[in-house]
């Protein structure tokens, strides 16, 4: 999706969480899971609600945390959430060159758990789904950013004040997924998940870098398959969207 003057994102938006809770991410080792997650979800969207895990820093050591989180970062500086709308993705070449990301990278590093996402690769005859996920079902990690954004409108002992909001990392596709998109996810292993978790770590860019440099091999573990149209549309969200294209 582009937005003048230029472009912000550059993935389709659209992922799948078939399981939620500690079926998902029962590898991170999370201490504490929020009450209110979302549901399972075959079509998330841009601004929906989605589970994300984060290390808190307020306590020692940091706790991991299961939280609910709107899907676009919304910066603590932004007058109104909807700014959040066109930052669902964030380019991990520049990322310390854009106020929106660049404090988030240092301190408020995330894991957005999924079980796959759809891409579109453009054809002559328009463009085709395709759902991409890792060939043995098990869960896949995005690396992504979050921020806390608090309501100026409401007052300070509304529990509703504060926005927890993320945002998923990308870098240039290679491999079977560049045939598909020239971007793609930074994919996160359960290995590297505790140093990009891991808030008193000073050299933000050394974790990104090991990241960024680590996606290609977990891609290359990946299977994709063509799908049906219904999922461009974000009313459809059922299993059959993930579902081989009849034909």
């Amino acid at each position: 999706m582009s937005f003048a003057p230029r472009r912000l994102t550059d993935m389709c938006g659209r992922f799948v969480v078939a399981e939620v809770g500690s079926e998902l991410v029962g590898m991170l080792r999370v201490d504490v899971q929020a009450d209110d997650l979302p549901a399972p979800s075959f079509n998330v969207a841009p601004t929906d609600t989605v589970a994300i895990v984060l290390d808190s820093a307020k306590t020692e050591p940091p706790t991991r945390r299961l939280e609910p989180a709107r899907w676009g970062l919304v910066p603590a500086w932004a007058k109104d959430p909807s700014v959040g709308s066109r930052a669902f993705n964030a380019r991990s070449e520049e990322l310390e060159d854009k106020p929106m990301f660049r404090a988030a990278l240092q301190k408020r590093r995330a894991v957005i758990p999924a079980s796959g996402y759809y891409e579109w690769k453009r054809e002559a005859d328009g463009k085709t789904p395709h759902y991409i996920h890792p060939a043995d079902d098990s869960p896949l990690f995005f690396a992504g950013l979050y921020e806390w954004w608090k309501d100026p409108a409401k007052a300070d002992d509304d529990p509703t004040r504060w926005l927890l909001s993320c945002t998923i990392l990308t870098r240039d596709a290679i491999g079977h997924l560049g045939s598909i998109h020239d971007r793609m996810p930074v994919f996160l292993d359960p290995d590297h998940a505790d140093a990009w978790l891991d808030p008193t770590i000073d050299h933000a860019r050394d974790v990104l870098d090991a990241a960024v440099d680590a996606a290609p091999v977990i891609a290359e573990t990946f299977a994709d398959r063509v799908v049906g149209k219904a999922v461009g549309n974000v009313r459809n969200d059922d299993p059959s969207l993930i579902e081989p294209a009849e034909g």
